[in-house]
This record gives structure tokens, sequence and C-alpha cells, in this order.
């Protein structure tokens, strides 16, 4: 469980589904009984000595009590994407079941000036859009064919190159797929990818202390 400051106050705890009841539990023995107010994204529970915990709904809308909601077993698809890396797999829950991954050589950017640093721009770009029509390639032969068997699509990465993978005509039928924030990560590697349950599945709670 990972905790870190939240912007407007307060701080998030990354709760995993298995987890879950037993931080509620905590919750309501630290700050008393508290009631509930659940919307379709966000589930807030107010203690009563004013503590605050304001629950991101994982995979919204919430469609039930938010532990089973969370908990509930899911196919997923992950696609991560920096300039140069990407990464698409099929998860069963927290399993593994499909991916591939890959990589382009994309150079960083140059100091230098006048036509030599027009020229490396130039290249610069031609290597980008290689990199990101192999992502799209890898998307379509991983994700695609499994459109229709998916309850989301969760995306990681950074979002410029990823906003521009998804443009690719032959990925629209998993646009109306996408959930979720997209998740911070470094380069996509397998290990990365395998990694991700553990941040698309965790419940985000926002937690602000009683004045």
């Amino acid at each position: 469980m990972a905790t870190s400051p939240a912007a407007g106050g307060g701080r998030w705890v990354v709760v995993p589904p298995e987890r879950l009841p037993r931080w509620l539990a905590g919750f309501e023995e630290r700050h008393g009984r508290y009631e509930t107010t659940a919307g379709a994204e966000q589930v807030v529970l107010v203690a009563a000595d004013g503590a605050r915990a304001e629950c991101d709904v994982p995979f919204p809308p919430l469609t039930g009590d938010l532990v089973e909601h969370a908990g509930r077993p899911r196919r997923v698809g992950v696609l991560l994407v920096r300039l140069g890396g990407y990464a698409a797999g099929v998860f069963e829950a927290d399993r593994l079941v499909a991916s591939k991954v890959g990589s382009r050589q994309v150079h960083g950017r140059s100091a230098a000036g006048g036509q030599s640093q027009q020229r490396f721009a130039r290249r610069r770009e031609g290597q980008a859009r290689v990199a990101l029509g192999a992502a799209a390639d890898n998307v379509v032969r991983v994700l695609v064919p499994e459109a229709a068997r998916l309850d989301a699509v969760v995306l990681g990465g950074d979002r410029t190159a990823v906003d521009e993978v998804l443009t690719d005509r032959r990925l629209e039928p998993l646009l109306p797929l996408v959930t979720g924030r997209l998740l911070d990560v470094p380069d996509p590697r397998l290990k990365v990818l395998q990694s991700t349950p553990e941040l698309f599945r965790a419940v985000r709670i926002r937690v602000v202390d009683p004045a």
C-alpha cells in the first residue's frame, strides 16, 4: 500500500482490492463510524471525527458495493508507449495471458544549431513516426483481436506518444474501452508490463484528516 501527498491537501493511498476491506475497517477504527456517498466514479466516506476518504472507483461506473466492484475479475488490455518503446498485453485479473513488447531507436534532441540541427530534427521525427507506427502494429496484433472480450483498456507511458498511437484507425474498436488515468510507468519492458495490475486494479483514495 503506497502513500503520497495529494494536491489540495491530504494524501493519496493506493490500496490493492484484496486489502480494501481491511483498510475500510481500519479507517472506521481510527475515525469512528462513517457515512457513505456513492457515485459512478467516486465513493466518499465521511467519518464521525470529520475525516474524509475519497475513493476513486476503478473501472467506472461503480456497480454495487465498492469492495465487490474493485475485486471483480476482469479481462483487461494494457497499452504502454514511450518514444522508442512499447508494450501491449492482455490480463486475466493480474495474470498476463498475451503480450508483445518491442522498441525502436529514437535519438534524443540535438543542441547543435543551423542546418545540422534541422537535419537531426527531421531524422528524429522520422524515427518517432516509425516507432509509433510499430507500436500501433503491436496493438493491432495483440489487443484488437481481443476487443470483444475485453472489459477495459488501460493506457500508460507518455501522453503525447499514447495519443498519437491511438489515432491509428485500426485501433478504433479499442477506444470505447479506454478507462482510468494514464499509468505513470518507465520505459515499457516486459517486467514493467507485468507489474501494471498493481496500478490499474488498485483503489486510489484521497484521505483528508480532520482539522
